[in-house]
């Protein structure tokens, strides 16, 4: 395995399972509602947030693994759109799920040369550190997601309780 298919397959198991940490956004997200989703802590983004932020980087870095140009901003990344239902949910998981595949499908395919070769934008520095980077993000965020996952359904178990 060369090292752009392990990008690939590390960038996979991330968001669907076998990495080592056993921790990724499918299962941790499975069970997570709509309602829960959108739950808002006070100081804390929503779980639908953080997978919209997530999500965002992939989605504009895909063109730009196709030849395109970089064509997104930071100020957007956490813009998630009003979520009303389980199907908007839906929507923005399968969505992310869909693009997740094909950033690994393009990284996967990516000649290792130019893994060290600059970014479109050399101020990011190569490929390897921006791919490598996607991963690192994920990871951050999908703790986050897996503790504000805890605290919702403790709350909501409390709830039930009393």
């Amino acid at each position: 395995m060369n090292l752009s298919q392990q990008l690939a397959k590390h960038f996979r198991e991330v968001n669907s399972g076998g990495n080592w940490t056993w921790s990724n956004l499918k299962d941790n997200l499975t069970d997570v509602t709509w309602e829960q989703a959108t739950t808002k802590i006070p100081s804390y983004n929503t779980i639908a947030a953080l997978v919209y932020h997530i999500h965002y980087y992939i989605e504009i870095l895909i063109p730009v693994l196709q030849g395109g140009k970089l064509d997104g901003s930071d100020k957007y990344s956490f813009d998630v759109p009003p979520i009303h239902s389980k199907q908007e949910w839906d929507q923005l998981l399968e969505k992310s799920r869909r693009d997740a595949e094909t950033f690994a499908g393009i990284i996967e395919k990516m000649p290792e040369t130019k893994l060290w070769e600059n970014f479109p934008d050399p101020k990011y520095g190569n490929w390897l550190r921006n791919i490598l980077g996607v991963i690192e993000h994920t990871h951050y965020h999908l703790g986050q997601i897996v503790i504000l996952k805890k605290m919702i359904q403790s709350q909501t178990s409390e709830e039930k309780t009393n």
